[in-house]
């Protein structure tokens, strides 16, 4: 017997069970959708404090979306291509970490991408006041997506791109602050620059 997943669930749709006599039964179970989370941010660079909040979620979650943010009144380090990129080469061996660039209103993509989460990294108090505006606001906009708050690892709760950014181009050592291939390339930028 075959049991199937109508809605193309990664987690089984079935389920054994042993009878009195030891023989195995297969039950067919219903599928439940896949669990979506978007985790957005501009990731400009990608820090270890991104990949913990990552790799946690992708615990949580059968695919993690690392929404990139394209905003134009910002200039970036790297190009929305060049972050993705370096989220993709940090996340290769992971099959359910995706990467991908928006604009416009999260929770608008996060719907068009089917995800029933966002998720949101936050580092201290002062982070909080403003993604749970945030938080607020998209769920006005939209009741059914709902926000979800990590903290990350603690040896991380200080790192944020800019603080990194800032050190690189001071000449300060950013090992174990970003993965290996995001520090060779931020130190080759801030080089050029």
């Amino acid at each position: 017997m075959a049991c199937s997943s109508s809605r193309g669930s990664s987690r089984p749709a079935r389920a054994v069970s042993r009878s009195s006599r030891g023989y195995a039964r297969l039950w067919c179970v219903p599928s439940l959708p896949l669990r979506v989370a978007l985790y957005p941010g501009s990731f400009d660079p990608l820090t270890m404090g991104h990949v913990d909040i990552i790799q946690r979620g992708s615990a949580l979650f059968d695919t993690i979306i690392v929404a990139v943010l394209e905003n134009v009144s910002k200039e970036p380090l790297f190009t929305v291509k060049e972050r993705i990129e370096m989220i993709q080469d940090t996340f290769k061996t992971s099959d359910n970490v995706e990467a991908a660039a928006f604009s416009g209103l999260l929770v608008e993509y996060a719907a068009a991408r089917k995800a029933s989460t966002i998720v949101r990294g936050i580092r201290a108090i002062s982070d909080f006041e403003y993604e749970f505006q945030m938080a607020l606001m998209n769920r006005r906009l939209a009741p059914t997506i709902e926000t979800v708050f990590m903290m990350p690892a603690e040896e991380y709760s200080y790192v944020s791109s800019r603080i990194v950014k800032e050190v690189a181009s001071l000449g300060g050592k950013v090992t174990g602050l970003v993965p290996e291939g995001v520090e060779a390339r931020l130190l080759e930028r801030v080089r050029e620059r």
